[in-house]
């Protein structure tokens, strides 16, 4: 018998948790006798909410919510990034802790899901501020975390100097340096090759490998790109190299567009010279919002945050290709619409999937103490998400389900045979 859900698993049409809800419900018919667990993917582990109190530059106390969600932990430790924004909230955390079980299980990483987050603009801090509210938050985690129970890494806002700060937090409060409990970090304290741009270049891997697939020449393809940071600008760079054009790119402050090609580098310098902003960069023009929905091109990377892709806009979409650089920026009701109108979705939980692959390379490396060069990480970065594309690729043309539903089944089917051979206790 399903249980309902506890009242503070509540959630509206359209929040994450929602979107993850309905993802589970889509896949459960294709789990066969694994869907007796089904239920289990809809109750997070472990949900941990934390006071982050900071004393700011001028003697005041701020306070920030901050959040810790574990969200199944059957094969392995937690893993997931840490993200600071205005609008962090308890069903966004929670879906993107979700979305990294299936993530993690979908490429066959030894993790289980986990995420993280504190409620604040980052950009009104002072870096004393940031750093303080680092390491405070660190320390209120510290119940949960671990190199082998929760290992957090980077996410939205958060780098590797905030990574530096919570390790060096955690290994105060052990007594010991613990490199292993984050990723992400500089290479001076145990980071790794790799792991800044590895996101960005899975993103391309796949996109590469599902273009191939459709016939879709890389040289001189259009793309379309929706945000600018670590993610957007390195796949940007990877799709430059091979070839492809890079017509618009959409940030926090506009659109710009140019149907000659925009290069990659030249914007990063004007975005690192203008507030981080791709406003007026030479010889683009600005676009509004629907107008860069609506742009022809190849490929459509949306890859800024979740819920960017709509009922709304998705009629407005003339790609070829999706490659979801973000988490969840593609609601069901869109998922929907562009499969009727013969759009392909690669879904995030494959598509994104470079981070944590690294971030397991790093982990690996640190418990080890023996470190890789970038050539070997690159190498195997590409062969475990190709090798794992192809295998939702293949099962999605054997079972007539979208690359979304093709990737949750062989996440899920992980995640809850775990369970199944664990079993309950007591």
């Amino acid at each position: 018998m399903n249980s309902s859900l506890p009242s503070y698993l509540a959630a509206t049409d359209l929040d994450p948790w929602r979107m993850f809800l309905e993802q589970v419900d889509r896949v459960t018919p294709h789990l066969g006798t694994l869907e007796r667990w089904v239920e289990s993917l809809k109750q997070p582990k472990r949900i941990l909410i934390v006071d982050v109190p900071v004393r700011m530059d001028d003697g005041r106390f701020g306070h920030f919510e901050g959040y810790r969600i574990h969200h199944s932990l059957a094969r392995g430790p937690g893993k997931g990034g840490i993200r600071y924004h205005p609008q962090v909230s308890l069903p966004e955390v929670m879906a993107l802790a979700a979305w990294m079980s299936v993530k993690n299980a979908a490429v066959n990483l030894p993790y289980g899901g986990a995420k993280g987050g504190v409620r604040v603009d980052p950009k009104a801090l002072s870096v004393g501020e940031l750093e303080r509210m680092t390491r405070r938050y660190a320390s209120e985690l510290n119940l949960i975390i671990g190199p082998d129970k929760d290992i957090p890494a980077p996410d939205v806002n958060t780098n590797e100097q905030v990574m530096a700060w919570f390790m060096d937090t955690y290994s105060m409060n052990q007594g010991r340096t613990a490199t292993g409990i984050v990723t992400g970090k500089p290479l001076a304290i145990g980071g790794s090759f790799g792991r800044r741009d590895a996101t960005g270049r899975g993103v391309f891997v796949v996109a590469a490998e599902a273009a191939r697939r459709m016939g879709l020449e890389l040289a001189g393809a259009r793309v379309v790109l929706q945000g600018f940071g670590n993610v957007g600008a390195a796949a940007a760079q990877a799709f430059h190299q091979a070839g492809a054009r890079l017509i618009a790119v959409q940030d926090h402050t506009g659109q710009i567009h140019d149907g000659a090609g925009i290069a990659p580098a030249a914007l990063a310098r004007h975005c690192a010279q203008n507030g981080g902003s791709v406003n007026g960069f030479p010889g683009a023009s600005a676009l509004s919002v629907q107008e860069f929905w609506a742009l022809d091109t190849e490929f459509l990377v949306p890859a800024a945050l979740e819920g960017q892709i709509t009922a709304d806009n998705a009629n407005d979409i003339r790609a070829r290709l999706v490659v979801e650089g973000a988490n969840g920026p593609t609601t069901p009701a869109a998922d929907d619409i562009l499969a009727a109108r013969g759009i392909q979705v690669v879904p995030d939980v494959i598509a994104n999937a470079g981070g944590v692959i690294v971030s397991y390379f790093e982990w690996v490396q640190d418990i080890a103490s023996f470190f890789w060069s970038e050539g070997e990480v690159n190498e195997r970065l590409d062969r475990i998400i190709r090798e794992a594309f192809i295998a939702i690729w293949e099962l999605a043309r054997e079972r007539q389900v979208s690359l979304r539903t093709a990737a949750f089944i062989i996440g899920c089917t992980r995640i809850l045979t775990a369970m199944e051979l664990r079993g309950l206790y007591p």
